[in-house]
């Protein structure tokens, strides 16, 4: 879920453009690296979760062992790369939105700090997963 708000903020309110420019621009400090990697850590967090939570469906039909343990481990080793990512995220969403002019945003500074605040929320749902997957 906070997957889905952070990619559906950052699509929906994350490009903008100034009356004078023709062209959209990041909110983020005009970096388009910070958009683009929100967009991408959410859309892949949120089809991750889809996955997982299948496999978590059919858990207890699969009989193999092998299998078993092969699935869980890639739901921990998943888990723990995407809480590392999601900080990496907030990190550098933060940073770039400290160095964001104010007069480039207007109505979308709501929607980018939103971003920011689900990456941060973000990093515990994943370290959760991880506690659990474990």
């Amino acid at each position: 879920l906070f997957a889905l708000i952070v990619f559906s903020c950052v699509v929906g309110d994350g490009y903008i453009n100034r009356s004078e420019e023709p062209e959209l621009f990041c909110v983020f400090n005009r970096n388009e690296d910070a958009c683009r990697y929100g967009i991408g850590i959410g859309i892949l967090a949120f089809l991750a979760c889809i996955f997982f939570f299948m496999v978590d469906i059919y858990f207890p039909q699969i009989s193999n062992a092998m299998d078993r343990k092969y699935l869980v481990l890639a739901d921990v080793g998943f888990s723990g790369l995407w809480t590392l990512l999601w900080f990496i995220g907030f990190c550098f969403l933060t940073n770039q939105w400290s160095w964001t002019r104010a007069e480039d945003v207007y109505i979308v500074a709501d929607s980018a700090r939103a971003a920011i605040t689900f990456s941060f929320f973000s990093i515990f749902s994943w370290g959760l997963l991880l506690t659990f997957a474990y």
